[in-house]
């Protein structure tokens, strides 16, 4: 399993201890130190989309200018925004053997990982 985000995300931190006490092994990809590649944002998009891969919610998405978060309306224009600015993308992304997993969610990881 394999585990992209931003290490000091509290989200992210979240995640990885669940998976930690649960004795659930991943590696992990930092989008700080690694970036994502477009090919990984095409796979993903594929599966899920790409709306739901950029956090409109976070820091990130709020500080950019209108000009900026109204230029994401396909998903090229998105996947050229994360990857210039991995923080908007929304974290973590697990890639599971069931499926493609966006953020945390308790509940939902106890049914997918066990």
């Amino acid at each position: 399993m394999h585990i992209y985000g931003i290490k000091n995300c509290n989200t992210v931190k979240k995640a990885l201890t669940w998976l930690e006490e649960n004795n659930i092994p991943y590696t992990f990809h930092d989008f700080k130190k690694e970036g994502v590649s477009e090919e990984k944002l095409k796979m993903w998009a594929k599966e899920i989309g790409w709306e739901p891969l950029v956090n409109k919610k976070g820091t990130t998405w709020r500080q950019l200018s209108p000009a900026e978060q109204s230029a994401a309306v396909d998903a090229q224009s998105a996947f050229t925004l994360m990857q210039a600015k991995t923080s908007v993308i929304r974290r973590p992304v697990i890639e599971s053997p069931k499926g493609l997993i966006l953020g945390f969610n308790p509940d939902e990881y106890a049914i997918k990982f066990k």
